[in-house]
């Protein structure tokens, strides 16, 4: 980053620019010290509006160092939680560990749901064609045609209990 109007930053901007190069962070948008400050300047605002406010819940004339003090460790219990002691995390750890793990029932890889229920499996609706035989035309078949095969005659069911539904699964053909 250039370092042209540094001379004219105001002392808590180089403060901002001084801690980035303490953390070895040179390349970086002009805008970043600005946000720094930002945040920086409604930190110290809030922690001194609650120290006003403890200090005349006190009853005091005037904001002294315990009053932010306070202000401080309420903003640093609001914002970070603890974590449970060392102890009770070793306890929680004895106990959950006692539970087997599942057997697995597939091999290695995420297990999936069964073929029916994964909603990116292709699959298909067919129409099983109705075959309708003449009421007029006697049993024998025309000559030259294959018997079971009347074309002419078929009709697709406009009922869907008729429609069959099932999937196609991949086949390699070498």
């Amino acid at each position: 980053m250039a370092e042209g109007g540094e001379e004219d930053m105001p002392r808590d901007g180089k403060i901002v620019k001084e801690l980035l190069r303490s953390m070895s962070i040179d390349d970086y948008e002009p805008q970043v010290v600005h946000q720094f400050l930002e945040l920086w300047y409604q930190y110290v605002a809030d922690v001194l509006t609650d120290a006003q406010m403890y200090s005349e819940h006190a009853e005091k004339s005037v904001i002294d160092s315990d009053d932010i003090k306070l202000a401080i460790q309420s903003k640093v219990n609001f914002s970070f939680s603890q974590p449970p002691p060392r102890e009770v995390l070793l306890e929680l750890a004895r106990s959950r560990n006692k539970v087997p793990l599942p057997k697995s029932i597939s091999g290695c890889g995420i297990p999936l749901p069964p073929d029916q229920d994964i909603l990116i499996h292709p699959n298909y609706q067919l129409a099983v064609p109705k075959r309708q035989r003449e009421e007029t035309v006697d049993d024998e078949e025309p000559a030259g045609s294959n018997p079971g095969q009347n074309h002419d005659k078929s009709d697709f069911p406009q009922d869907p209990s008729q429609r069959v539904s099932f999937s196609l699964g991949t086949k390699d053909t070498k």
